[in-house]
């Protein structure tokens, strides 16, 4: 599903317009939505009975250039991350 399937279910599901359903996962999802902005402060977002979104640190490492084989310095960074909560894993290994 992308983002243009999700906006049509999501306002299929809840009767609002296209429009609304659009910002609303604009303003959820987007680089400058709320995840984002939360994450980028250090800060967790935890939706009961969906998951966990956190920013975790990577440390620096020693990686390999796929072109060329040498080894590069692969600096420090932070990643998003996604914990799936207990009832969004349950929903999907529920038997049909």
């Amino acid at each position: 599903m992308n983002k243009a399937e999700l906006t049509s279910a999501l306002a299929m599901r809840t009767k609002m317009s296209k429009a609304d359903a659009s910002r609303t996962i604009e303003a959820l999802f987007d680089d400058k939505g709320i995840i984002a902005v939360e994450l980028k402060k250090g800060a967790k977002v935890q939706i009961t009975g969906f998951g966990n979104f956190e920013a975790r640190k990577r440390a620096a490492r020693m990686g390999r250039n796929p072109k060329t084989g040498g080894v590069i310095q692969i600096k420090a960074s932070i990643a998003p991350a996604f914990r799936a909560g207990k009832q969004l894993k349950m929903a999907v290994n529920k038997k049909a």
